[in-house]
């Protein structure tokens, strides 16, 4: 026997291996081999004798002697004239080493190959998957699609197809590779399994599409897409389709898998006829490329929707070789959703119920886009298709993003081609007719348009020029402003705040762009007018302080914290409410979202140093649950200083007086007075709200004795107004705008008890 007949019997034999029946196996080796009965003849022999072999092994009665004589079966069954020499090794017995790897499990069996559960102990421990050629099958031909299929795995690196990590050989010179071990199930299995509904068999869909677009890239077509081909593992509990079993694949663009050679008889198509393409099986000189595979993606998606397959396998088998091929040549498919008409009640109530839908609901959940995508799949004229996996991938995207598919019905356009082609005489009268009106028409058209668009040229090029006129004096300005501050800097580094302040006061545009040297000038002028008693100046200053220090605000460092703290009190200190209000609402919008306890302290202080309306105090609501929860952990937490969570309890108490609740306002002002080194301006604010609490409870006594304790705290610093200020910027004795915020709020108690109110001496230009 010549070899190329020699290879026809292996790759027939080894296919015929991978039918699970033995109906199945008459049917495929009917139409391989049609009416050779030699080559039928050796077949069956092969397999008669292979399986024979096979239940030796299983009941221990095989020897060496017996392994030769299966061995010199096997030979002759391929060729009457060879004889072999060669003694098959008994199968690989489990704890055995191949390498670094040992044998704990058998898990798999194909037609030609055995896969083993392994386990690697250097240089890393894990869990893989061996695959090894079975006994007596290490022939020429199946030497070849045993490493296609190992180069194959090798050329890609894609976390949905499971990756080779080695290769070998045993002792025997029978080839293996090692694999990821996958463990999982089939596909279609998992989905009906876990009634996943059509949304996540879909999400699984697109990641098996991307697999399939990856191979393609790397110049591989798979020919053997179907379920049991597709694992789904759990990562995590996130379910994770892996493309496995590239032993049919076929490489394009002239690439070798292998140096060996691989024989594919004439007339002999592999794959499953379930899902193969009409090319596929076709066996023509028509090449299969990548959309083939687009094909029987397409089966795939079929089955996930509706659980059948466009063609019912075993109809398929039992047909015959040539009405099989017809079948996937002519015969077009059902829709999906057409599809279930021909069920069963019984069949469509399992079918729904694994989909997690009702089934009146299942048809018009198929009807539409997803019969679209499904039938544009498994168009017989493949250029009709989808041209790629991705194609694919990204229409079935479309839908579950509620957008339109490319794969729609034909259009009217397509329709109306369809038309002029059956009644050319006709259009072509109509068309010239046309052709002339609409010459006449567009070229008046096209002097009106070209008309108009002079026009609005020259509107938008003296709009251009009159911006660019705008954008340069901005830059201008900007620049100046930036030279003020520069020179102003150097005033106060040369001790004449006075001459600075001149200069900044004199700035005719806000610095909005982040500049640390705008805002140190701005700070030291804000605070120096305000030793100056210069209210309304140091006001302005501290909001330029504020567009000039852009640091991350979501953090509030102490800079930016003690920003906010100074303009606050500063802008009502100067009467200017206005301003105050507007800044609040910029402040409380910028904080909203922190769930940085001390940012949402500071934000409600620097807010509520006047009174509130209603919307500002919802608005603060989320701010202090906060700060609330802050200070529940912060009781049991050695490391957090407890005069911070001091200020934390004086400002809920604050919210909590100007919102109303002045229960909770005198409860919290007492806790904060209870933490023993809180800040002098703490204590003396918290003696403040408890006396307007204790005035609005009518309890004239207990509010009476607050406000005396609080003036024996604020008094003696305000002895001249506000003149000493400058010598109270110690954090334990209280900085200035904590001292000016107690000054305020002492203004108001009193105003509130005694009809009266402490006036702040001011000298502003």
């Amino acid at each position: 026997m010549m070899d190329a007949a020699r290879e026809q019997v292996e790759e027939i034999f080894c296919t015929a291996l991978e039918f699970a029946t033995p109906e199945e196996r008459r049917a495929f080796l009917d139409r391989a081999c049609a009416a050779n009965v030699p080559l039928r003849l050796a077949v069956e022999g092969m397999l008669a004798d292979r399986a024979g072999f096979e239940k030796k092994l299983q009941v221990g009665e095989t020897s060496i002697e017996s392994a030769r004589n299966i061995s010199h079966i096997l030979a002759e069954a391929s060729d009457p004239g060879a004889r072999a020499d060669t003694v098959l090794p008994a199968e690989e017995e489990l704890g055995k080493r191949l390498g670094p790897y040992k044998l704990i499990q058998k898990i798999g069996e194909g037609g030609c190959g055995s896969v083993y559960l392994a386990e690697q102990e250097v240089p890393v421990r894990r869990q893989v998957a061996l695959k090894i050629i079975k006994l007596g099958m290490d022939t020429k031909n199946v030497i070849a699609r045993f490493e296609a299929e190992r180069q194959a795995l090798a050329l890609m690196d894609h976390p949905n197809i499971a990756r080779v990590l080695e290769a070998g050989a045993t002792d025997t010179g029978r080839p293996y590779f090692v694999m990821e071990l996958v463990r999982g199930v089939r596909l279609t299995t998992y989905c009906d399994e876990n009634r996943l509904d059509a949304r996540q068999r879909l999400d699984l869909f697109v990641q098996v599409c991307n697999a399939i677009q990856h191979a393609h890239q790397k110049g591989i077509i798979h020919r053997d897409i179907k379920p049991s081909n597709i694992l789904v593992t759990l990562h995590d509990g996130v379910p994770v389709p892996k493309v496995i079993d590239f032993g049919i694949a076929k490489a394009t663009g002239g690439q070798l898998l292998t140096d060996k050679t691989l024989f594919t008889a004439h007339e002999h198509f592999i794959g499953t006829p379930a899902y193969m393409s009409p090319e596929q099986a076709e066996v023509s000189g028509l090449d299969v490329d990548t959309r083939s595979d687009i094909y029987s993606l397409g089966v795939l998606l079929y089955e996930l929707l509706t659980g059948k397959t466009p063609f019912d396998q075993q109809e398929l088998l039992q047909s015959g070789f040539d009405e099989m091929r017809r079948t996937l040549r002519e015969r077009e498919p059902h829709r999906p959703s057409t599809k279930l008409d021909g069920l069963r009640m019984e069949e469509l109530t399992q079918t729904a119920i694994h989909r997690h839908v009702e089934p009146p609901k299942l048809k018009s959940l198929l009807s539409g886009d997803l019969d679209w995508i499904a039938m544009k799949a498994l168009e017989k004229d493949r250029s009709r298709r989808y041209q790629t996996a991705n194609g694919l991938a990204a229409d079935v995207q479309r839908y579950l993003n509620s957008e339109p598919v490319v794969a729609r019905p034909p259009s009217r356009l397509y329709r109306f081609q369809k038309l002029v082609r059956r009644n050319k005489g006709v259009f072509i009268a109509v068309g010239a007719v046309s052709v002339a009106l609409i010459a006449g028409l567009g070229t008046s058209s096209w002097l009106f348009v070209k008309e108009r668009e002079a026009r609005h040229e020259q509107i938008r090029l003296r709009e251009e020029a009159e911006q660019a006129r705008s954008n340069e004096a901005q830059l201008r300005r900007e620049a100046e402003a930036r030279a003020k501050i520069a020179q102003a800097a150097i005033l106060l580094s040369r001790g004449k705040p006075d001459e600075a302040d001149q200069l900044v006061d004199k700035l005719q545009i806000p610095v909005t762009e982040p500049s640390l040297e705008a805002a140190g000038v701005f700070r030291s002028l804000g605070e120096w007018n305000i030793t100056q008693t210069r209210w309304k100046p140091a006001a302005d200053r501290l909001l330029k302080l504020i567009q000039a220090n852009q640091v991350d605000k979501s953090d509030m460092t102490d800079v930016a914290t003690r920003d906010l703290l100074r303009v606050g009190p500063t802008l009502v200190a100067a009467g200017d409410m206005a301003r105050y209000r507007q800044f609040v609402q910029e402040t409380i919008a910028r904080f909203a979202s922190t769930r940085n306890p001390v940012a949402a302290e500071q934000v409600i202080k620097v807010s509520l140093v006047a009174s509130a309306d209603l919307a500002t105090i919802q608005s603060l609501t989320p701010l202090a649950e906060v700060v609330r929860q802050s200070i529940n952990g912060a009781d049991s937490n050695a490391v957090e200083q407890t005069y911070m969570v001091a200020w934390r309890v004086f400002a809920l108490s604050l919210f909590d007086y100007r919102r109303g609740n002045l229960t909770n306002a005198v409860a919290d002002g007492q806790r904060c007075l209870g933490y023993s080194d809180a800040r002098p301006t703490c204590v003396a604010m918290s003696h403040l709200v408890m006396a307007m609490a204790f005035n609005q409870l009518h309890q004239p006594a207990a509010a009476r004795s607050e406000l005396a304790t609080s003036r024996e705290l604020i008094e003696p610093h305000f002895s001249n107004g506000l003149e000493k200020i400058s010598g109270l910027g110690s954090d334990t004795t209280g900085l200035w705008h904590d001292w000016v915020m107690a000054y305020l709020l002492l203004r108001e108690t009193t105003a509130d008890m005694e009809g009266t109110s402490g006036t702040l001496k001011s000298r502003d230009r």
